[in-house]
């Protein structure tokens, strides 16, 4: 891609609404992001909380309580890192809802990971009392996804 095409995608991102533009061309691709005019800002305020020790202490009294707040029961966790999906698709009927009755074997999600939908199963059969991860949330390898009693 020349140097006046690029010149000319760079003042179409300023000049419009948008906040990055990304073009592919055969092998070649280009991705313009606009910077965020809050950002200055963001980054002025940054060595304050460096130098406030209060910031960090906050996330680890904030996470406690998140604990807490999961029922009791048998923790279904994530066999691998991924996406995951509630549903076999977009539109389709959820495979598990809380408050639904499941066996052992019973698929109750899927993980994508790297273009290959895995179908994940419970492994203990009961009634779902949390669904701990949002649809089209990223998890990792042991995150908790269900809570089962």
């Amino acid at each position: 891609m020349d140097l006046r095409k690029l010149k000319k995608l760079i003042d179409l991102v300023e000049a419009s609404g948008i906040a990055e533009l990304e073009i592919t061309e055969g092998e070649e691709k280009v991705r313009i992001a606009k910077s965020i005019a809050g950002a200055p800002m963001m980054m002025s305020h940054a060595p304050q909380m460096m130098h406030a020790p209060a910031p960090v202490a906050a996330p680890a009294v904030l996470a406690a309580p998140a604990e807490d707040a999961v029922p009791e029961g048998h923790v279904v966790r994530s066999p691998m890192v991924g996406t995951f999906y509630r549903a076999p698709a977009p539109g389709s009927k959820n495979f598990a809802e809380v408050g639904q009755s499941v066996n052992a074997g019973d698929t109750i999600c899927i993980i994508e990971a790297m273009k290959l939908l895995n179908e994940i199963e419970t492994d203990q059969g009961g009634i779902i009392k949390a669904i701990l991860v949002e649809n089209g949330q990223p998890v990792e390898y042991g995150e908790p996804l269900f809570v089962i009693a």
